[in-house]
């Protein structure tokens, strides 16, 4: 699978979809506008390790609710990625068996590196 799970409206998403110069096969998934299923989120888990792996601590909700004082489990990781779009770190890029998540430096240098075989 080659998928990239972003958000529309994020700044930073788009810079990084930019920058990587995705090639054509490249499935594209707006998460406001397509949920992730659960089964695409157990698909991401194995890639990630974890779902906390994939989770965003910066999501507004997060502050919000919250929950950086709770001891949070793999299945309340889950279970907020699934409720929310915002809980996803993004963008979510899979090449393969590879994953990438984020838009540290670091992540979108070897996403890069990943799709056009640098």
């Amino acid at each position: 699978m080659r998928r990239v799970y972003y958000l529309a409206t994020c700044d930073t998403c788009k810079r990084v979809i930019k920058e990587l110069n995705l090639p054509a096969d490249f499935e594209k998934q707006e998460i406001k506008q397509q949920d992730i299923t659960v089964k695409e989120l157990e698909e991401l888990r194995k890639l990630a390790g974890s779902y906390e792996a994939l989770f965003s601590k910066r999501a507004k909700l997060y502050k919000e609710r919250g929950l950086k004082d709770e001891n949070l489990s793999e299945a309340d990781f889950k279970q907020f990625i699934l409720e929310h779009y915002t809980f996803l770190s993004r963008p979510v890029i899979v090449n393969g068996s590879e994953i990438f998540v984020g838009s540290s430096r670091k992540t979108v240098e070897a996403a890069k590196s990943s799709i056009h075989g640098l």
